[in-house]
């Protein structure tokens, strides 16, 4: 699997723009607001909670982070205005993080008012290891004041055992992923360098602390068999459907979406929409090969 990442990290640059916008139409809203709203309103009508991430994370001013501001706000007042089951997912880095901590706080609050406003709310993603003490204590200030905020944990993180005791002890809601970020093995749980599958013990054990401690989670994954072990941990803990929730990115295993939908389990849809597609669109082919064996085949078939 390693070799097949670092293979489509060097195919990737050469596949032509036309044909990357093309494929990723199934997993991007569209790059306008008009375009989410859209989709937001299909997928609610099909019964699947959505939370929308305005595409952006590398920025060199607080004007583009304020672009960024007034994009979240824009989204969450359509979100208000259509009546929908809709959150925002924001990455402070996109928010001036690493520019300017106390603007993007501030920026961050202001987000969260807006939600509050609007009857949703936010939720804060982890990126790199270079992020997290900043993005836990943005996450406990927010926290600590009341505001409706949760925050996104990464299982494959060596030291996110200790985190999530901390958070829980504050009475967090969280979202649980395995992690996408190119890490250093020394941050890394044992194995999860070269097998994804290495995580799914702490993964499960994340979620098992959730259900033990009464916090509402969300569980961020589309490997088929960590769910069924999540399942089985419900089953054995009589958990309360209404304690959590299934997220999955849009257009990806859409089958196991739709299972665990007619089974009445609520799943909500992270949903992509902006300017930035074609990074986001080569990001997430570099960490998902399937996607991008797709792209590079339909390049070839077209010839």
């Amino acid at each position: 699997m390693q070799f097949i990442n670092r293979w489509m990290a060097r195919v990737i640059p050469c596949i032509p723009r036309t044909l990357v916008q093309k494929i990723s139409q199934r997993y991007i809203a569209g790059a306008t607001l008009e375009h989410a709203v859209q989709r937001m309103q299909g997928l609610n009508r099909q019964g699947f909670g959505v939370t929308v991430d305005v595409l952006g994370e590398s920025i060199a001013s607080l004007e583009q982070a304020e672009h960024a501001v007034d994009a979240y706000l824009q989204t969450l007042a359509a979100i208000g205005a259509h009546g929908l089951d809709a959150t925002v997912s924001v990455k402070p880095s996109a928010l001036g993080l690493l520019l300017d901590r106390q603007y993007c706080e501030q920026a961050v609050g202001r987000i969260v008012q807006a939600a509050e406003d609007h009857r949703s709310a936010v939720c804060i993603d982890m990126e790199d290891v270079s992020c997290t003490d900043m993005e836990i204590a943005l996450f406990s200030g927010l926290h600590a004041a009341g505001r409706d905020v949760s925050l996104a944990i990464q299982a494959y993180l060596r030291r996110t055992g200790d985190d999530l005791e901390s958070l829980l002890a504050q009475g967090s809601s969280l979202r649980i992923c395995k992690g996408i970020y190119l890490e250093s093995s020394q941050f890394l749980v044992t194995g999860a360098q070269h097998d994804r599958s290495a995580i799914n013990p702490h993964f499960l054990r994340h979620v098992a602390r959730c259900f033990d401690n009464g916090t509402f989670v969300s569980i961020a994954t589309h490997d088929a068999v960590l769910i069924r072990q999540v399942l089985a941990l419900v089953e054995q803990r009589g958990v309360d459907r209404a304690r959590f929730e299934f997220q999955m990115l849009l257009g990806v295993c859409e089958p196991l979406r739709d299972r665990l939908k007619a089974q009445g389990y609520a799943v909500r849809i992270y949903v992509p929409y902006g300017k930035d597609w074609y990074g986001y669109s080569t990001r997430r082919m570099k960490e998902n090969p399937a996607i991008a064996a797709h792209v590079v085949k339909a390049m070839f078939l077209r010839r």
